[in-house]
């Protein structure tokens, strides 16, 4: 494990090594080291076996939902009535775990946990983390995470027909590890006024993270990886990742690999974003390129997420805003909300339903009459919902 720690008013910079995991020199093309066996995909399971859910004697799925802060309950209403209309045969265990609200504990913790147990599905709104330091540097959202031990965050960004952008007809993939990194909530004061943040990356994580990528890329029929990274400042750390990356390259000779800096990322997917397939990369920069990503196609009301587990799949949007100006005031988008429940149900191999809502909501953006303000109308969410639930197939409950 290395890590990295910076403060003072220079640049201090102490480095240590704490683990490594290499690959075996023998190890030939083709061949799956042990550290990365049974790791399952991404959207659709890539690699590996996936969890299915948890199926009801009467034939529903259980489902694990987390409103979250902000607009996150009004989505997940909009969700609720799409279902419904729908027949979905989708059972929700509600939870409510937020910090903003004083609805946060290790005992409300622990209940969301254990409903996953059981689940092993989620679909959840943004757990929004207040600014101000109350003694816990670890907010309830990432704890959420690693306990579930979600490594992998996968965001498609896709243009919606219909809706132009300056960039029309994107569809490329963002896959972040999301266990470590920056955001390993390892601070600390030194000395007075100089502040040290941990950096982690750790061979075996970045391999994991390497491995799904592939995965993804191969049962998805995707061409392209491209590692993201700063490995020509943080020679070490980002070199770790870098050279996990091309090590697992190798071992999928018929997908191409490229590396790019992280600063020339996000140029380039501003420029030309058409050049990008799939792209993997550590936490911190999955985070803000996915969020730059998602405003190339109309922003973050519109681009559906999801992470996994060896064990879980959760649901949610891709870039994970509570838009808390919007609450109460029935104008949030609920498309990425909605796509994320139409993935979530095709995970659950309820692929009937999972085109039926997709479709719907495509249609309803294509034909363009009924738009948030967000894409440039004037419709509320109530509106957009009553529209996605006209246009569902009329043999919906067939």
């Amino acid at each position: 494990m290395l890590g990295c720690l910076w403060g003072g008013s220079g640049i201090s910079l102490r480095l240590v090594l704490l683990s490594a995991f290499r690959l075996c020199p023998s190890t030939k093309p083709g061949d799956v080291p042990a550290p990365l066996r049974g790791v399952p995909g991404g959207a659709g399971g890539a690699g590996g076996s996936r969890p299915r859910g948890n199926t009801k004697p009467d034939g529903t799925f259980q489902v694990t939902m987390l409103p979250g802060d902000g607009v996150g309950p009004e989505l997940m209403h909009a969700v609720k009535e799409v279902f419904k209309a729908a027949s979905v045969p989708v059972v929700f265990d509600e939870h409510h775990l937020s910090e903003v609200q004083n609805m946060a504990s290790e005992e409300k913790l622990d209940e969301v946990v254990d409903s996953m147990k059981e689940s092993k599905v989620a679909l959840i709104g943004k757990i929004h983390t207040p600014m101000e330091y109350k003694g816990e540097l670890a907010s309830y959202d990432m704890r959420l995470r690693r306990k579930l031990d979600l490594f992998a965050n996968v965001v498609h960004v896709k243009s919606l027909p219909g809706y132009k952008t300056r960039h029309n007809n994107l569809d490329l993939v963002i896959i972040r590890e999301q266990t470590e990194g920056e955001y390993s909530s390892l601070e600390h004061e030194s000395a007075k006024g100089v502040i040290e943040c941990l950096k982690i990356i750790t061979r075996a994580k970045s391999q994991r993270i390497a491995k799904f990528a592939f995965d993804f890329a191969t049962k998805k029929g995707r061409s392209k990886v491209t590692a993201v990274h700063k490995a020509n400042i943080m020679k070490l750390g980002d070199g770790l990742f870098l050279q996990c990356c091309e090590e697992v390259a190798e071992l999928y000779p018929k997908i191409k690999f490229d590396t790019m800096i992280i600063d020339n990322c996000c140029m380039q997917l501003v420029q030309n974003p058409y050049q990008f397939d799939v792209l993997v990369m550590p936490n911190l920069y999955g985070n803000i390129i996915d969020n730059l990503a998602a405003g190339l196609v109309g922003g973050a009301g519109v681009v559906p997420g999801e992470s996994y587990s060896a064990e879980y799949a959760v649901f949610e949007m891709g870039a994970r805003h509570p838009f808390a100006q919007a609450v109460g005031r029935n104008i949030a988008n609920p498309t990425a909300m909605l796509l994320s429940a139409a993935n979530m149900l095709r995970h659950l191999n309820l692929e009937f339903h999972s085109n039926l809502i997709a479709d719907a909501v495509k249609k309803v953006i294509k034909v363009g009459k009924v738009r948030t303000r967000d894409l440039g109308g004037y419709c509320t969410t109530s509106d957009f919902v009553k529209s996605v639930i006209d246009n569902l197939h009329p043999h919906y409950g067939a």
